[in-house]
Protein backbone atom coordinates (compact mmCIF):
# COMPACT_ATOMS: atom_id res chain seq x y z
CA UNK A 1 0.00 0.00 0.00
CA UNK A 2 1.65 3.54 -1.03
CA UNK A 3 2.26 5.96 0.69
CA UNK A 4 0.04 8.39 -0.96
CA UNK A 5 -2.88 5.81 0.27
CA UNK A 6 -2.03 6.01 3.09
CA UNK A 7 -2.77 9.71 3.58
CA UNK A 8 -5.86 10.10 1.44
CA UNK A 9 -7.22 7.58 3.93
CA UNK A 10 -6.18 9.26 7.27
CA UNK A 11 -7.23 12.30 5.49
CA UNK A 12 -10.40 10.89 5.06
CA UNK A 13 -10.65 9.35 8.16
CA UNK A 14 -9.93 13.04 9.67
CA UNK A 15 -12.87 14.90 7.92
CA UNK A 16 -15.33 11.95 8.66
CA UNK A 17 -14.09 12.09 12.90
CA UNK A 18 -14.32 16.03 12.68
CA UNK A 19 -18.06 15.83 10.97
CA UNK A 20 -19.13 13.03 13.34
CA UNK A 21 -17.81 15.59 16.26
CA UNK A 22 -19.38 18.37 15.15
CA UNK A 23 -22.32 16.47 14.87
CA UNK A 24 -22.39 15.42 18.27
CA UNK A 25 -21.43 18.96 19.16
CA UNK A 26 -24.66 20.35 17.79
CA UNK A 27 -27.03 17.61 18.96
CA UNK A 28 -25.19 18.62 22.11
CA UNK A 29 -26.09 22.57 22.04
CA UNK A 30 -29.97 21.59 20.73
CA UNK A 31 -30.52 19.45 23.61
CA UNK A 32 -29.56 21.97 25.87
CA UNK A 33 -31.35 24.66 24.45
CA UNK A 34 -34.54 22.02 24.42
CA UNK A 35 -33.31 22.01 28.26
CA UNK A 36 -33.31 25.18 28.76
CA UNK A 37 -36.62 26.22 27.56
CA UNK A 38 -38.36 23.46 29.22
CA UNK A 39 -36.79 24.94 32.44
CA UNK A 40 -38.41 28.40 31.56
CA UNK A 41 -41.49 26.97 30.38
CA UNK A 42 -42.02 25.46 34.07
CA UNK A 43 -40.55 28.55 35.78
CA UNK A 44 -43.42 30.33 33.77
CA UNK A 45 -45.45 28.28 34.71
CA UNK A 46 -44.75 28.67 38.76
CA UNK A 47 -44.91 32.54 38.27
CA UNK A 48 -48.58 32.23 36.39
CA UNK A 49 -49.64 30.43 39.46
CA UNK A 50 -48.18 32.61 41.95
CA UNK A 51 -49.89 35.94 40.12
CA UNK A 52 -53.24 33.72 40.57
CA UNK A 53 -52.52 32.76 44.17
CA UNK A 54 -51.94 36.82 44.38
CA UNK A 55 -55.08 37.59 43.25
CA UNK A 56 -57.02 34.99 45.25
CA UNK A 57 -55.48 35.88 48.30
CA UNK A 58 -56.25 39.77 47.57
CA UNK A 59 -59.82 39.37 46.78
CA UNK A 60 -59.93 36.96 49.73
CA UNK A 61 -58.35 39.59 52.06
CA UNK A 62 -60.43 42.46 50.70
CA UNK A 63 -63.77 40.35 51.12
CA UNK A 64 -62.34 40.28 55.00
CA UNK A 65 -61.91 43.30 55.49
CA UNK A 66 -65.42 44.03 54.04
CA UNK A 67 -66.72 41.32 56.36
CA UNK A 68 -65.45 43.05 59.56
CA UNK A 69 -67.56 46.04 58.70
CA UNK A 70 -70.12 46.75 60.82
CA UNK A 71 -73.96 46.10 59.12
CA UNK A 72 -75.09 48.88 57.54
CA UNK A 73 -71.85 51.19 58.11
CA UNK A 74 -70.34 52.85 55.01
CA UNK A 75 -67.32 53.05 56.99
CA UNK A 76 -64.11 50.76 56.79
CA UNK A 77 -62.78 48.78 59.24
CA UNK A 78 -59.10 50.25 58.02
CA UNK A 79 -58.30 53.91 57.10
CA UNK A 80 -57.72 55.01 53.95
CA UNK A 81 -53.93 55.15 54.41
CA UNK A 82 -54.13 51.86 55.57
CA UNK A 83 -56.25 50.41 52.91
CA UNK A 84 -54.27 52.29 49.89
CA UNK A 85 -50.53 50.67 51.30
CA UNK A 86 -52.76 47.42 51.87
CA UNK A 87 -54.11 47.13 48.00
CA UNK A 88 -50.40 49.01 46.82
CA UNK A 89 -48.14 46.16 47.96
CA UNK A 90 -50.45 43.40 46.47
CA UNK A 91 -50.41 45.48 43.56
CA UNK A 92 -46.82 45.91 43.62
CA UNK A 93 -46.38 42.19 44.33
CA UNK A 94 -48.60 41.23 41.20
CA UNK A 95 -46.20 43.59 38.94
CA UNK A 96 -43.21 42.19 40.12
CA UNK A 97 -44.56 38.77 39.29
CA UNK A 98 -45.71 39.78 35.83
CA UNK A 99 -42.39 41.65 34.76
CA UNK A 100 -40.21 38.38 35.65
CA UNK A 101 -42.75 36.16 33.64
CA UNK A 102 -42.73 38.41 30.87
CA UNK A 103 -38.45 38.64 31.31
CA UNK A 104 -38.77 34.31 31.27
CA UNK A 105 -40.86 34.76 28.34
CA UNK A 106 -38.28 36.88 26.25
CA UNK A 107 -35.77 34.50 27.39
CA UNK A 108 -37.71 31.36 25.79
CA UNK A 109 -38.25 33.09 22.43
CA UNK A 110 -34.90 34.06 22.19
CA UNK A 111 -33.73 30.22 22.73
CA UNK A 112 -36.21 29.01 20.27
CA UNK A 113 -34.86 31.70 17.35
CA UNK A 114 -31.29 30.80 18.14
CA UNK A 115 -32.62 27.04 17.62
CA UNK A 116 -34.31 28.43 14.24
CA UNK A 117 -31.29 30.12 13.37
CA UNK A 118 -29.51 26.90 13.93
CA UNK A 119 -31.57 24.24 12.15
CA UNK A 120 -31.27 26.59 9.26
CA UNK A 121 -27.84 27.07 8.66
CA UNK A 122 -27.48 23.48 9.26
CA UNK A 123 -29.72 22.95 6.56
CA UNK A 124 -28.40 25.78 4.22
CA UNK A 125 -25.03 23.65 4.61
CA UNK A 126 -26.24 20.59 3.71
CA UNK A 127 -27.80 22.45 0.78
CA UNK A 128 -24.78 23.70 -0.30
CA UNK A 129 -22.69 20.66 0.18
CA UNK A 130 -25.60 19.65 -3.05
CA UNK A 131 -24.67 22.62 -5.32
CA UNK A 132 -28.32 23.53 -3.90
CA UNK A 133 -29.83 26.53 -1.78
CA UNK A 134 -32.73 27.68 -0.04
CA UNK A 135 -33.74 31.15 -1.53
CA UNK A 136 -36.68 34.34 -1.08
CA UNK A 137 -37.77 36.04 -4.11
CA UNK A 138 -39.79 39.36 -3.29
CA UNK A 139 -42.47 39.96 -5.89
CA UNK A 140 -41.62 44.10 -6.77
CA UNK A 141 -43.36 46.45 -8.61
CA UNK A 142 -42.55 46.03 -12.23
CA UNK A 143 -42.36 42.15 -11.81
CA UNK A 144 -43.20 39.88 -14.66
CA UNK A 145 -44.75 37.62 -12.53
CA UNK A 146 -46.80 40.02 -10.57
CA UNK A 147 -50.34 39.34 -11.40
CA UNK A 148 -50.02 35.76 -12.73
CA UNK A 149 -50.99 32.23 -11.13
CA UNK A 150 -48.59 29.79 -9.69
CA UNK A 151 -49.55 27.65 -12.69
CA UNK A 152 -48.21 30.77 -15.43
CA UNK A 153 -44.73 30.68 -13.33
CA UNK A 154 -42.54 28.15 -15.07
CA UNK A 155 -39.59 27.58 -12.84
CA UNK A 156 -36.44 24.96 -13.51
CA UNK A 157 -36.93 20.92 -12.97
CA UNK A 158 -34.71 21.05 -9.54
CA UNK A 159 -36.54 24.24 -8.02
CA UNK A 160 -39.53 23.87 -5.71
CA UNK A 161 -41.64 26.49 -4.43
CA UNK A 162 -41.89 25.92 -0.68
CA UNK A 163 -44.69 28.67 0.58
CA UNK A 164 -45.56 31.95 -0.07
CA UNK A 165 -45.01 34.91 2.41
CA UNK A 166 -48.02 37.11 2.40
CA UNK A 167 -48.22 39.50 4.98
CA UNK A 168 -48.13 38.20 8.41
CA UNK A 169 -49.34 34.71 6.55
CA UNK A 170 -47.77 31.77 5.56
CA UNK A 171 -49.49 31.14 1.70
CA UNK A 172 -49.94 27.40 0.69
CA UNK A 173 -48.79 27.16 -3.19
CA UNK A 174 -52.11 26.80 -4.98
CA UNK A 175 -51.58 26.71 -8.40
CA UNK A 176 -55.05 29.06 -8.64
CA UNK A 177 -52.86 31.61 -6.36
CA UNK A 178 -52.70 34.92 -8.21
CA UNK A 179 -49.48 36.72 -6.71
CA UNK A 180 -49.23 40.50 -5.73
CA UNK A 181 -46.36 43.11 -5.31
CA UNK A 182 -44.87 41.99 -1.83
CA UNK A 183 -45.29 38.73 -1.65
CA UNK A 184 -42.21 36.63 -0.96
CA UNK A 185 -41.69 33.14 -2.30
CA UNK A 186 -39.32 30.29 -0.40
CA UNK A 187 -38.39 28.38 -3.12
CA UNK A 188 -35.42 25.26 -2.68
CA UNK A 189 -33.40 24.03 -5.61
CA UNK A 190 -29.96 23.91 -7.51
CA UNK A 191 -28.12 27.12 -7.30
CA UNK A 192 -27.68 28.18 -10.68
CA UNK A 193 -31.40 27.43 -11.04
CA UNK A 194 -32.28 29.51 -8.09
CA UNK A 195 -29.68 32.04 -10.15
CA UNK A 196 -32.74 31.88 -13.00
CA UNK A 197 -35.28 32.62 -11.04
CA UNK A 198 -33.91 35.61 -9.50
CA UNK A 199 -33.71 37.07 -12.72
CA UNK A 200 -36.89 36.30 -14.11
CA UNK A 201 -38.06 38.02 -11.26
CA UNK A 202 -36.05 41.14 -10.90
CA UNK A 203 -36.15 41.76 -14.67
CA UNK A 204 -38.39 44.77 -15.82
CA UNK A 205 -41.91 44.38 -17.43
CA UNK A 206 -41.56 44.35 -21.22
CA UNK A 207 -43.52 47.54 -22.33
CA UNK A 208 -46.54 46.91 -24.31
CA UNK A 209 -47.02 48.77 -27.89
CA UNK A 210 -48.85 51.10 -27.84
Amino acid sequence: MSLELLGRIQQELSITGSAIYETVLALAERANRKIQVLRLHRQASNLLSQIEQGHGELGRQIAALCAKRPPFSHESPLSRDQLERFLGQAGDRIQQLKRTLLSVDSHIHELKLETIHHELLTLQQDLSLRWAAIERFPVVQGSPVTGRTLAEVALPASVRLVTVLRGPFLVPPDDALVLRVDDVLVMVGLQADLAQVAAEFTQARSAKPA
